[in-house]
């Protein structure tokens, strides 16, 4: 079979095209995450983070960051090599970011733990959990030798997704500017969220303006109010903010974690 001279020019300017179209998206998305920490820059402050007591099963964690329009900038896991955690948390750690920058405001930060009871059947928020579902198509793009690497899948894409327990914190900078969120996985969701707030305050991206925690020196922080009520099969939140206890630990380091920057 002949191939003509010309055809096969417009082929070999296509595929010169299509790789220079991708590295100029490269190009934008690396932009688009200035102000973000690295890949290399969010395992160790999350690898800090999970070697520290956080009152869970003490296990190796994913991490994700986002941009603020729901970009993954990064995606870490700790450990010696891909395995050693649970492998559903890759997603969930990134359904957290997602979530905690989607009901982030610029003078209001939401963490997923907060969402907790607002959602539940009755709650202020109920139905919360069913929208904005994940990106399966990103999410399980392969390799999975990629995953948790600085060439993850899912980076340079908009995974979506809500998540309404533990361990998504919205992430400002110093100029108190909402930049995007990260969300930790891997552990009991209690563990999950004082391991993210043990990373955001290492990476310097905790200038939070104000939450709903009743905390002003940890806004956003996990609220354990959370009481048994007579006759209801689940308990009820005070505030309407609260997340169930994990253990006595995790409740008692969340008291005394890093206070968030001003």
């Amino acid at each position: 079979m002949t191939i003509s001279i010309t055809r096969v020019i417009a082929i070999l300017f296509g595929a010169a095209a299509t790789t220079w179209g991708a590295g100029a998206a490269f190009a934008q998305d690396t932009e688009q995450c200035a102000g973000l920490p690295s890949q290399g820059a969010l395992k160790n402050a999350l690898t800090l983070a999970r070697n520290q007591a956080n009152g869970g099963f003490n296990l190796d964690m994913w991490a994700t960051v986002v941009n603020r329009d729901g970009l993954v900038c990064a995606v870490a896991f700790t450990g010696s090599d891909r395995g050693q955690q649970w492998p559903g948390s890759r997603v969930i750690s990134a359904q957290k970011a997602n979530t905690a920058n989607a009901f982030s405001l610029p003078g209001l930060a939401l963490s997923t733990a907060n969402l907790y009871s607002a959602v539940q059947p009755g709650g202020s928020l109920y139905g919360l959990q069913h929208s904005n579902p994940v990106n399966t198509a990103v999410a399980y793009l392969g390799p999975a030798t990629n995953f948790g690497t600085g060439s993850d899948p899912m980076v340079a894409h908009r995974i979506g997704g809500v998540n309404v327990f533990g361990g998504g914190l919205a992430l400002y900078n110093s100029a108190h500017v909402l930049v995007g969120a990260i969300g930790v996985s891997g552990d009991s969701s209690c563990a999950d969220h004082n391991i993210a707030w043990r990373t955001r305050n290492d990476l310097g991206l905790d200038h939070v303006p104000a939450g709903v925690s009743g905390d002003p020196a940890r806004p956003d922080n996990i609220v354990y109010d959370i009481t048994p009520q007579h006759g209801q099969q689940e308990g009820v939140s005070a505030s309407g903010w609260g997340h169930p206890q994990c253990s006595p630990v995790a409740t008692a380091l969340a008291g005394s974690l890093p206070a968030t920057s001003r």
